[in-house]
């Protein structure tokens, strides 16, 4: 385990802090709490800008002449210790972290410095923890890095094995990570990572979550569930934690070996309860069962152990297909609900995924719709009901996060 000061990146950070806050940049026309990223309309070589508004329940706002156009395209985001994180996916190159807050509704730039490309990041106590995973069989390590959120410095840095959890000849990749506790749990699927089969998996009946302790990142066990396929998907964090402390995890059920399809588990939720390690197993939750059919490809919470969850439909389902039907799942009460109210899914591009916003009170959250005919909406679901109302419009782009700070 390396774990050091990196004084290369923290000189970036700092020259970068005292430059932007000498620039003078224009106060939006939309001024507002809420951040929203969007994609301009455009062929090649667009960035996100980012957009903010008062309100996801009204109005209007557009990429023409707003905003604040981020550097380079495949940009992600997360918000903690109320600054807003926007990363770079370099492609395998190294990535910006560019890091703002909010001051009297406009974006106002505190650093931004490199990384390495990173495939999973979450808030962990006063860190932003992010990791570089390894897809290649001959180098079985994920690199990590503790960005501190209050001195915007990378603090310390490792690696670890991604051939130790798994155990199996495959690697571990890590579909996400979170806090749990004074832990890091990384649920993870198993992958070949070689020879023209790089996601694909000999193992695609089985769901892990590798443990670490925090801040040190030493992996202290592994726990394992038979009953349903690996946990998230790739790039989607699969496990979201109830007010009680349990933690719950969806299962796509979309492992691929021999370039198809090969989980006989159907799509569900597990559940590790509060202050354990392990899955319990007098609870399972089969969303397909429930749904008629339907497999989660996304979801977030809005309290009281009630999640918005995104569907596919059994012909939709794959790998990587982002869901564009929209449902309600109470965890507890293992009920399921359609959210009605939603456009037509032909008229549905797309729907945000990873960043969607809920004001966590039990009730409502946010996803953005993005049409066909290349109109953008802000959608309020309401999870007491399942419907859905059409709220903030935005035009000139794809919307691709929403976010709030205070």
């Amino acid at each position: 385990m390396n774990i050091k000061s990196n004084p290369l990146f923290l000189g970036v950070a700092a020259a970068t802090l005292l430059a932007s806050c000498n620039k003078s940049e224009r106060t939006p026309d939309n001024p507002g709490n809420f951040i929203i990223a969007v994609t301009p309309a455009a062929s090649t070589g667009v960035a996100d800008y980012l957009l903010t508004a008062s309100s996801l329940d009204t109005g209007r706002i557009s990429t023409a002449g707003q905003g604040v156009e981020q550097d380079g395209t495949y940009r992600y985001y997360v918000t903690h210790n109320n600054k807003f994180f926007s990363l770079l996916y370099g492609q395998g190159n190294p990535g910006a972290v560019t890091t703002y807050n909010i001051l009297d509704g406009k974006l106002n730039k505190l650093s931004n410095f490199q990384t390495e490309t990173v495939q999973a990041f979450a808030p962990v106590n006063d860190d932003l923890l992010i990791m570089k995973i390894s897809r290649n069989i001959t180098n079985p390590f994920a690199s990590w890095y503790r960005i501190n959120t209050n001195s915007l410095q990378i603090e310390s840095e490792g690696q670890v094995s991604t051939s130790a959890p798994s155990s199996n000849g495959e690697l571990a990749h890590f579909s996400w990570i979170r806090q749990v506790g004074n832990k890091v749990f990384a649920p993870y699927f198993s992958i070949k990572a070689c020879c023209g089969a790089s996601f694909e998996t000999a193992y695609p009946d089985s769901a892990w979550i590798a443990v670490y302790s925090y801040p040190d990142m030493q992996l202290e066990k592994v726990i394992k569930d038979n009953r349903t396929s690996f946990l998230g998907r790739y790039f989607v964090d699969g496990l979201g934690q109830t007010e009680n402390g349990d933690v719950y995890a969806f299962s796509a059920s979309v492992a691929m070996t021999d370039g198809a399809l090969s989980s006989t588990k159907p799509s569900a939720v597990v559940r590790i309860p509060a202050n354990t390690t392990e899955f319990d197993q007098s609870y399972f939750f089969d969303i397909e069962a429930a749904s008629a059919g339907y497999s989660i490809s996304d979801w977030f919470y809005v309290g009281r152990n009630k999640f918005i969850v995104l569907l596919n439909t059994a012909e939709e389902k794959g790998a990587y297909a982002a869901g564009k039907t929209v449902g309600i799942i109470n965890v507890v009460d293992k009920t399921f609900k359609r959210v009605t109210g939603m456009p037509d899914v032909a008229d549905i591009k797309s729907i945000t995924s990873l960043n969607n916003y809920s004001p966590e009170d039990g009730r409502f959250g946010y996803v953005g719709v993005n049409l066909t005919s290349g109109v953008g909406y802000i959608y309020k679901i309401d999870s007491d009901n399942a419907s859905a109302m059409q709220g903030l419009r935005v035009d000139g782009g794809t919307i691709t996060a929403i976010e709030h700070l205070d």
